[in-house]
């Protein structure tokens, strides 16, 4: 059992892993500013502690990382929209970067060892071939990507430096909902293919945008490796285990290792939900590369990292049943 600190715990992918980090019998502080997270989530893990603060805050940080005896930190707590990132790369350098090297600092000094890191797969850009392994190329395309790539050079240089042992997960398009009902995924606004045409369908809003339908794909429209955010946290909580367990600083993609195209979302939300609803052509958003598919071959060999809810149907089936049973989302806002 660890003490864990886990930043942005009251988002998507953070409360997700959180939940299965207290199935393992983990102890787990919160550190999330509810900017963009949601209370009510955790309210439905309550056996998690909330420490409201920016991670920029050095001294909330180490104060939190002492108070709590934590041994372990996984880092969320980013700003995640490639659109919004190139519109307002400043934003994304503050928090990405220079609250994020203040969490670090804190973590140096409250000596604490072990950290898992959030990354993307927009770190590769433009793929010059798929599947995308860890040996691709890394040349992002906006400054969300940018920014998630520095920050594991960082972490690279925190280890030579003051042996703080990191694992940077790279993955592609999170998707689907809790297994069990509990967690789903509330965003505003809302950016995330899945949830939009889940919503189209829903008749929540009046229709779902295809941006780019003159990419070099088989169909016109981008390709995505969609995972489900439950696979995402196992994940999480095997990379942890290694670091407990001696590993050494590493990086690995995660993915299903099929792409599907914008087309085939909607196609497969309508047969999930029974549902027609208008999908409307646009022009493509500025850093949106055509096809990101990633093999996850190296995680699945070196901590036997396996996706049990890798086929699509499963993955918006699940998203679908909780916005059923929850209209308005966590309605916390």
């Amino acid at each position: 059992m660890a003490n864990i600190l886990v930043t942005g715990g009251a988002g998507y992918i953070g409360s997700h892993t959180t939940k299965l980090l207290l199935q393992e019998g983990h102890k787990v502080v919160i550190l999330d500013t509810l900017e963009l997270g949601h209370k009510k989530a955790l309210e439905l893990l309550p056996e998690t502690t909330l420490v409201q603060e920016n991670l920029g805050n050095y001294d909330a940080v180490l104060r939190a990382l002492k108070e709590f005896r934590i041994d372990s930190v996984i880092h969320f707590g980013a700003y995640a929209s490639v659109p919004d990132s190139v519109a307002d790369p400043i934003k994304y350098y503050n928090n990405n970067i220079v609250s994020g090297i203040a969490l670090l600092d804190a973590v140096k000094d409250a000596g604490v060892k072990n950290v898992i890191f959030s990354s993307s797969a927009a770190t590769f850009g433009e793929p010059h071939y798929v599947p995308i392994d860890e040996k691709h190329p890394q040349k992002p395309t906006n400054p969300y990507g940018q920014t998630k790539l520095d920050y594991e050079y960082i972490l690279h240089w925190y280890d030579v430096a003051y042996n703080i042992k990191s694992i940077a997960l790279r993955y592609f398009c999170a998707a689907g909902a809790d297994p069990d009902g509990v967690l789903g995924e509330d965003h505003t606004p809302e950016t995330h293919m899945i949830p939009l045409a889940l919503y189209a369908a829903l008749g929540r809003r009046p229709d779902i945008k295809m941006f780019g339908t003159d990419y070099p794909t088989e169909d016109g429209t981008g390709v995505r490796d969609y995972i489900h955010v439950t696979d995402l946290g196992s994940a999480h909580v095997l990379a942890l285990n290694a670091l407990h367990n001696g590993a050494e600083s590493n990086v690995y993609n995660l993915g299903n290792g099929v792409g599907y195209s914008v087309r085939e979302v909607i196609e497969t939300v309508r047969e999930v939900t029974g549902r027609e609803f208008k999908a409307t052509e646009a022009p493509r958003r500025p850093g949106d590369p055509a096809r990101l598919v990633a093999t996850s071959e190296k995680i699945q060999k070196e901590l036997n990292w396996r996706p049990k809810y890798g086929d699509l149907k499963t993955i918006i089936k699940t998203a679908y049943e909780w916005f059923e049973k929850n209209p308005k989302g966590y309605d916390d806002k």
